[in-house]
């Protein structure tokens, strides 16, 4: 059983699982649709979304920085930064989080953070946005930037 925390009305759900993977789970008290659980390793990049992203990355972000990678699927250049950030999260021991986040399915938080070009890799720390990375770069200047937030 997972802990859900509703997006709308902060509410603390029990969900399933399983039954997660059947049918969309919902808030009990609100009625809004949660999440499904997220079952991801630490040493590799976590899916982030629209709804998902305040706790994942903001709230999570209190602990250790988080490097947020906006992409998308057709995106030339973000196919050829994936290897280097999955080189980073196993690397990262707890340091740190990667999470990556689909522009063209989660749009609100793209439109949130002003996203026009992609690949755009967002740190954030202590719950804020404290440096952005526009464009591909090699996984050294990647490191470099998120070791600066260590």
């Amino acid at each position: 059983m997972a802990i859900e925390i509703c997006p709308n009305c902060g509410t603390k759900n029990r969900v399933d699982e399983r039954a997660a993977l059947q049918m969309q789970p919902v808030c009990g008290k609100c009625g809004t649709p949660l999440p499904p659980p997220q079952t991801t390793s630490d040493t590799s990049p976590q899916t982030v979304t629209d709804g998902s992203f305040a706790r994942e990355v903001i709230a999570a972000s209190s602990s250790q920085p988080v490097l947020v990678d906006a992409w998308a699927e057709w995106c030339g250049p973000c196919r050829m930064i994936a290897p280097a950030l999955d080189q980073l999260a196993a690397e990262a021991k707890g340091r740190y989080k990667i999470a990556k986040l689909n522009v063209d399915e989660n749009p609100v938080i793209a439109h949130q953070f002003n996203i026009r070009s992609i690949p755009t890799l967002l740190i954030f720390k202590n719950g804020q946005l404290v440096d952005q990375i526009l464009g591909a770069q090699p996984k050294q200047a990647i490191a470099a930037r998120l070791q600066a937030q260590l």
